[in-house]
């Protein structure tokens, strides 16, 4: 199934990298890096940028922030490594970090090395000619709520983690927080934004508890292995992960998973193959994590609300650049309406009551 694994294609050219400078850099640095450079870059995502290096036979994969980011705390390059130097030892699914540059000069700003993960990756759709029956997109979608409980599992505090976040009063802050950053890129009239701000402030829950927390957890940021597509060998964009309320966590992922039987409007934002016949559903996912974890997870609708939200946000943080010309990538331009729908979304699953 090698045909299958996840390759990097010619840099965006609004995203291009010093290839000379970095090429003298590495050589510096790193006694291995010998040779020509060859730089190319994963096309998908839209925060934080990730190019494949490669002198000779050997492979890097580089991690730096967006062109034209102005999102205050985002983006923290160095907290993105230390965070894997220490959670790979204990969860390898965690890419491997190997080196940090706190030196802007290079690439236009800080940026870190890590191993690289080779295997699949399921984007909106599985890779053409890669078949997933009902029985594999079952088993499949149950790894990732196994995984996501074996996350929240870990001892963080024995792993040197402990000073990650602070859990104590995380959804209040996580609540008010994202509100704010919303107000703070906003570009259009969206109603829906609105309320769905009121309610969430109102129905603010108490803590279920702490965890490491991925906040970015879906099937797009797990790699899987070439040989059993249903065995996460990778977990990978760890840039939001912080410790607080894993049901926050477990929420993420609901708002990211679009079900066959979902609204149109719903199904036009489907990111990843959730749909595929055999795969969970969403309450079928909070049924299972809660058998997995022993957590309470009643009130997963507040989360689940939130967490369409705070990606409708995310989605506007990243239309503010283009919207402002702090970025000239054209595959922002439509992001407006991604929003707009996420916040439709959100306001839905509360006046229903149900995600």
């Amino acid at each position: 199934m090698n045909e299958f694994l996840d390759q990097p294609t010619a840099v965006r050219p609004c995203e291009e990298l010093d290839v000379e400078r970095l090429q003298t850099y590495l050589a510096a640095h790193l006694p291995e890096a010998s040779g020509p450079l060859t730089v190319r870059q994963f096309p998908s995502g839209h925060s934080n940028l990730t190019y494949c290096l490669q002198c000779g036979r050997r492979q890097w994969i580089l991690r730096r922030p967006p062109f034209g980011s102005k999102v205050k705390g985002a983006h923290d390059m160095g907290r993105e490594y230390r965070i894997l130097s220490k959670l790979h030892v204990v969860y390898p699914p965690a890419p491997e970090p190997l080196w940090f540059c706190d030196d802007p000069s290079v690439t236009g700003d800080r940026f870190y090395l890590m191993r690289r993960i080779e295997g699949i990756i399921l984007r909106k759709d599985p890779p053409a000619g890669l078949e997933i029956d009902a029985a594999t997109a079952r088993r499949l979608s149950q790894s990732l709520v196994d995984n996501l409980a074996v996350l929240h599992g870990l001892d963080y505090e024995a792993a040197g983690l402990g000073e990650l976040g602070k859990p104590a009063g995380y959804v209040t802050r996580q609540v008010n927080g994202w509100i704010k950053r919303y107000a703070g890129s906003r570009t259009h009239d969206i109603p829906e934004v609105d309320r769905v701000s009121a309610w969430l402030v109102e129905r603010m829950p108490g803590e279920s508890g702490a965890a490491l927390v991925h906040n970015d957890y879906k099937y797009d940021n797990l790699v899987l292995d070439a040989g059993d597509v249903t065995r996460i060998v990778g977990l990978l964009d760890w840039e939001m992960s912080t410790l607080g309320d894993p049901l926050m966590d477990l929420a993420t992922a609901l708002a990211y998973w679009v079900e066959a039987d979902d609204p149109p409007d719903l199904q036009q934002l489907r990111w990843n193959p959730t749909s595929l016949p055999g795969s969970l559903s969403r309450a079928e996912i909070v049924s299972r994590y809660a058998a997995q974890t022993g957590r309470d997870a009643s009130n997963i609708v507040y989360h689940y609300v939130f967490a369409l939200f705070k990606v409708g946000v995310i989605v506007q943080q990243i239309y503010y650049r283009y919207h402002h010309g702090l970025t000239s990538d054209a595959r922002f331009a439509p992001l407006i309406d991604v929003a707009r729908r996420l916040f439709r979304a959100s306001l839905r699953a509360m006046e229903r009551d149900q995600i």
